[in-house]
């Protein structure tokens, strides 16, 4: 792989860049679309091998692999009219657009992928799902991380549905700051004690010979802390809460994609 474009150079965008490039990487070719033009540059000033194209069909044909990171409401006119021949790959990491969706919009016969690279990619530290396989794009979120291919957009949706929880999780650590400020405990230091504590969770996560069960239980002593709010908080009715609410996501994703 020697040629990667970018169409939409947001978040997701700046990250793959960033983990192409960490710690001074110089391969694969990128370029870079002028949507996010201010990031386009920026990135393109700060690492070696990365341009700003004219346009999109500029990024296209430029490149072996493109990316395509618009936002959902934005593809049709960002994308309207490019030529996509079939030897170039795509890969589509728009939430909630199907890869039917996207062939029509396209109009190409070239490979499609979907992929769910999360922010963590510009540290090389993320999963990162894709569907199908296919070994350019495997190939492409392997450093970054590692690929987790799918064997369709059925399993894909379980996983867009997991990722849709990564702000859940930071507003939980949120309300037990502000919970200890209303204890009286001062906010910067709540909060600095909450971040060392969830840090520590997820150098624990790097630990895969433990599954997540046990590493929960290794963390519980019985009738201890944990064990009281585990029991009193997270209890059957909210976690039977949590697996609607993910239901409910999931139904929705599948009737976007039909």
């Amino acid at each position: 792989m020697n040629r990667i474009g970018i169409i939409g150079v947001g978040e997701i965008g700046r990250a793959i860049v960033t983990g192409l490039r960490h710690e001074g990487g110089t391969s694969p070719e990128i370029h870079l679309s002028p949507r996010g033009a201010r990031t386009a540059a920026e990135l393109a000033q700060r690492h070696q091998g990365v341009e700003v194209c004219a346009d999109n069909q500029e990024v296209v044909d430029r490149s072996d692999v493109v990316i395509v990171a618009v936002r959902r409401q934005d593809r049709h006119e960002a994308l309207a009219g490019l030529r996509v021949d079939p030897g170039k790959v795509v890969v589509n990491v728009m939430a909630g657009v199907a890869n039917d969706d996207l062939r029509r919009t396209l109009a190409t016969d070239a490979p499609l992928v979907r992929a769910i690279p999360l922010p963590a990619i510009r540290e090389r530290r993320s999963v990162t799902v894709v569907c199908p396989s296919h070994p350019e794009v495997d190939a492409l979120f392997e450093p970054l991380g590692g690929a987790l291919p799918v064997a369709d957009e059925a399993a894909f949706d379980v996983f867009s549905t997991l990722t849709g929880t990564l702000t859940t999780h930071y507003s939980y650590l949120a309300t037990l700051t502000s919970w200890a400020a209303g204890q009286g405990i001062a906010p910067d230091g709540a909060e600095r004690y909450i971040r060392s504590l969830f840090q520590g969770v997820g150098r624990a996560l790097g630990d895969e010979s433990r599954s997540l069960h046990q590493l929960a239980a290794d963390h519980e002593t019985p009738n201890g802390n944990n064990e009281r709010i585990r029991t009193t908080w997270f209890d059957p009715a909210n976690s039977a809460a949590l697996e609607e609410a993910l239901d409910g996501l999931l139904a929705h994703l599948k009737e976007s994609r039909d």
